[in-house]
């Protein structure tokens, strides 16, 4: 056999095998259970209102944003077009990808090559160009992977040339990705996406030297995990839902048996670690939270609560109503991404999903030796972090909270408590009480419950809505003051706070 036939009989064989390991065909409007068919379509209709037909891009509907368009969700919302199938969508769905294609950084040697503006409003990088501040490495993963669901999916809608440049597009993301060398196999979110991109393009892209390595980074990701069955992105109502996106593109989209294997066993997993943290009455997450951008699911939207907003309908999902100002609102375009690769809980996770199972405490160990601890009461819950001094929440602006309470107030809306600045902490949870112990320096924390009174949080004492709590603490001095419709209470000089709850 000749080395050309040799080739195409492998190629062969890979196509079939990608064939084979389809979980499931395309899902099409057509196709949708109700929940999802209502979730794409609130979602499509957001998108339609925030289109920018001269520019063929989405322009930002997050509250509070500055105007501006979207090249990432641009990506999302046309593989939502195409789902969607209405008269004119592919149409706009071509334009908006080529609009897409446009945006991505053709430069080797440059540490953004290979990814894509963020807006067309922003600048080009320049030399001293920082990440994150002036260009976003992970769009290399988020467009790509999501160019692979439209040419696995919808290729046949799709003009030829325009095919070819997508996966020209995810090649040369993968390239500048390798080439950066800034990637871990524990930056959760973006190392699942990579590690089915990189694997994907080796098998379909003609890249077949990148299916070793492709491979030997799944296989490490997923023994990362299986160390604690855990990643070190712990417990991100935002980032957790990417984690979910990119272990679902592993379960329907792997080119090997081993891949979906490994993928189905972490989402499984990882569904099991998220409802032993949730508390159906309150419709939110305990903490504490390594990453996150809100405090209560109910009120802004998070990747997860878009997950279980397609499986359990606006009812009983913990999500906000889809009416303007929305919190976070760019996130809802996601939709797209979960509709087209499903959900697959567990049924001992989906029924935590639907009723609280009685009082419980939670514990569980985290890369880095970190402990994770969680009560959940009747109508509240507290979260605390174990870090072995190691983390610190270096200002009110920090996405790590390692203190947290959530509770019920006397009009059924849902109050909480988070520790959003302290230096290097340790908490502990349990029943009715957190354990605060620190490096010297300032606490601050955050009190939601919008018809508490200032005066009634007192050092030893918080009087508030439906709930009480004591503490103690070897803070020197402490004072409280309003901020927008919260509280902040700083204790300064402290090494250590016990709050004691009751309601």
């Amino acid at each position: 056999m000749s080395n050309r036939t040799s080739a195409s009989v492998l190629v062969a064989i890979l196509f079939a095998t990608l064939v084979s390991a389809r979980a499931q065909t395309p899902r099409p409007l057509a196709k949708l259970d109700t929940n999802s068919r209502d979730l794409l379509l609130s979602a499509m209709g957001w998108g339609d209102r925030y289109w920018d037909d001269q520019l063929a891009l989405l322009r930002s509907f997050d509250r509070g944003h500055m105007p501006r368009h979207l090249v990432r969700e641009t990506s999302w919302y046309a593989l939502g077009l195409l789902q969607r199938g209405s008269p004119g969508d592919a149409e706009r769905a071509i334009r908006a990808l080529r609009a897409v294609l446009g945006k991505q950084f053709h430069e080797p040697g440059e540490r953004w090559d290979g990814t894509f503006l963020r807006a067309p409003e922003e600048p080009h990088p320049a030399p001293s160009a920082e990440m994150w501040t002036n260009y976003d490495p992970n769009w290399r993963e988020f467009i790509g992977t999501t160019f692979a669901i439209i040419l696995l999916d919808y290729r046949k809608q799709l003009p030829a040339e325009l095919s070819r440049n997508l996966e020209d597009s995810i090649r040369h993301a993968i390239e500048g990705e390798i080439h950066e060398k800034r990637l871990s196999p524990r930056y959760t979110n973006i190392s699942l996406m990579h590690g089915f991109l990189w694997s994907y393009a080796a098998s379909q892209l003609g890249r077949s030297e990148w299916r070793q390595p492709s491979e030997e980074w799944i296989s490490t990701v997923f023994n990362q995990f299986k160390e604690h069955n855990s990643f070190d992105e712990f417990n991100s109502p935002t980032y957790y839902g990417v984690d979910l996106y990119g272990l679902a593109l592993w379960r329907v989209h792997g080119v090997t048996t081993e891949i979906r294997r490994k993928g189905s066993d972490m989402e499984a997993a990882l569904w099991r670690s998220i409802a032993s943290f949730y508390h159906a009455g309150l419709k939110n997450i305990a903490g504490p939270y390594d990453r996150s951008y809100g405090m209560d699911m109910r009120k802004y939207v998070s990747v997860t609560g878009l997950w279980l907003r397609m499986v359990l309908g606006a009812e009983l999902a913990p999500f906000p109503p889809l009416e303007e100002p929305l919190e976070h609102g760019n996130d809802l375009i996601f939709a797209p991404l979960a509709v087209s690769l499903g959900a697959m809980i567990p049924a001992d996770a989906m029924f935590v999903f639907r009723n609280f199972p009685g009082e419980h405490l939670v514990t569980q160990e985290l890369p880095g030796n970190r402990v994770a601890t969680a009560w959940l009461g009747q109508n509240v819950m507290l979260g605390g972090e174990f870090t072995g001094l190691t983390r610190d929440a270096g200002s009110p602006r920090s996405q790590f909270h390692p203190a947290t309470v959530h509770w019920r107030m006397p009009n059924g809306d849902v109050g909480w408590i988070r520790l959003i600045e302290c230096p290097r902490v340790d908490v502990r949870a349990e029943k009715d009480k957190l354990t605060i112990t620190s490096v010297a320096g300032n606490l601050r924390f955050r009190v939601h419950a919008p018809s508490a009174n200032q005066e009634h949080l007192k050092r030893d004492r918080w009087q508030l809505p439906g709930l009480n709590v004591t503490l103690q603490t070897d803070a020197s001095t402490s004072e409280s003051s309003p901020v927008e419709d919260d509280i902040d209470v700083i204790y300064r000089n402290a090494t250590n706070i016990a709050l004691q709850i009751a309601r």
